[in-house]
């Protein structure tokens, strides 16, 4: 998490996904987290596979493109589709990380909503119960470098800020992230016109921001995941995580790398998250195509200057590559 400094862009809100909203109410949080992982595709044929006739001679299903004769049965499906494989392995990557956003603004709503029954503005340490769920959070989902809440301003009747924030250190430990969140100060961290916080806000959407260098944890290219939290129907603040982006490419990158031509991943902005093209690096900012019109138009994408441009729904990216 950090500043955007121009690298992060309002891409990358999506409507699919409501607000954490808490509210007074008896009972615990619905649910225990969910975290699904992007998992692997059992049996999946690869790129070139071919389908042998097996049916006999007087129940043939139609012929293969290109293949006089050749037979298939009725009940095969045809081989699957790289580019949409593709696309669909980075939003189950994205997905899983919002899953571990969701169940931490699932457990800020819970111990928002029970302080707010006592009638009086909550203070800062309602929110130390959620530490052992971030250490827990960080500790098994290695593609979250960084997890928490960050507090409206106003929210906290004892801080005028607070992130209740950790990350992975060095060592890979769990430690809490620590600024000055004084306005009065000379250092403060003023976070509240970040694209991570004020998208959320603005939109009432989750949100990915990024890729965008976090020079406030850690000097490195990475994505900050969002979603609002809403206190009896007012902002409250945004749970959210980051994903260093080099973990981000690694995870993407074998879809990436069974496409027919050097392929990447690029935001509205132009800039690249994960890339097989040599000539378009992950982190570098690119002139074109119009990938912010690729995100806008229909999922299956159009072509433009010998690319093909296919929007990854419920992500901020277009899958851009050379026409088949």
């Amino acid at each position: 998490m950090g500043r955007s400094t121009g690298l992060a862009g309002p891409e990358g809100a999506t409507a699919d996904t409501p607000h954490l909203t808490a509210t007074a109410r008896d009972g615990d949080p619905e649910g225990p987290e969910r975290s699904p992982g992007p998992g692997d595709r059992a049996g999946r044929p690869g790129p070139g596979a071919r389908y042998e006739p097996t049916a006999p001679p007087g129940d043939r299903a139609r012929e293969p493109s290109g293949t006089p004769g050749a037979t298939r049965p009725a009940d095969v499906p045809d081989a699957p589709d790289p580019y949409r494989e593709a696309v669909e392995r980075v939003g189950a990557t994205l997905e899983a990380v919002f899953a571990v956003v969701a169940g931490t603004g699932d457990d800020t709503a819970a111990l928002l909503s029970d302080a707010a029954r006592t009638g009086r503005a909550p203070r800062s340490a309602v929110l130390a119960p959620l530490r052992p769920g971030l250490r827990d959070r960080l500790g098994r989902h290695p593609l979250v470098s960084g997890v928490g809440f960050v507090a409206a301003p106003g929210l906290l009747d004892d801080v005028p800020g607070w992130l209740e924030w950790w990350q992975r250190g060095p060592d890979g430990t769990a430690r809490p992230l620590l600024l000055d969140l004084d306005p009065g100060h000379t250092a403060y961290s003023d976070y509240t016109h970040w694209d991570w916080y004020t998208l959320p806000r603005d939109t009432g959407r989750r949100t990915v921001a990024g890729p965008y260098v976090d020079y406030l944890c850690s000097d490195e290219y990475g994505l900050t995941l969002s979603v609002p939290v809403v206190l009896d129907g007012a902002f409250a603040g945004v749970a959210a995580a980051d994903v260093y982006l080099r973990h981000f490419e690694a995870a993407v990158l074998p879809e990436l790398q069974r496409l027919p031509a050097p392929a990447r991943l690029v935001s509205a902005r132009g800039r690249v998250a994960a890339s097989t093209d040599p000539a378009h690096l992950a982190g570098s900012l690119t002139r074109g195509p119009d990938t912010a019109a690729a995100l806008a138009g229909p999922p299956s994408g159009h072509r433009a200057d010998g690319l093909r441009l296919l929007p990854c729904a419920g992500t901020p990216f277009v899958l851009v590559t050379a026409e088949d």
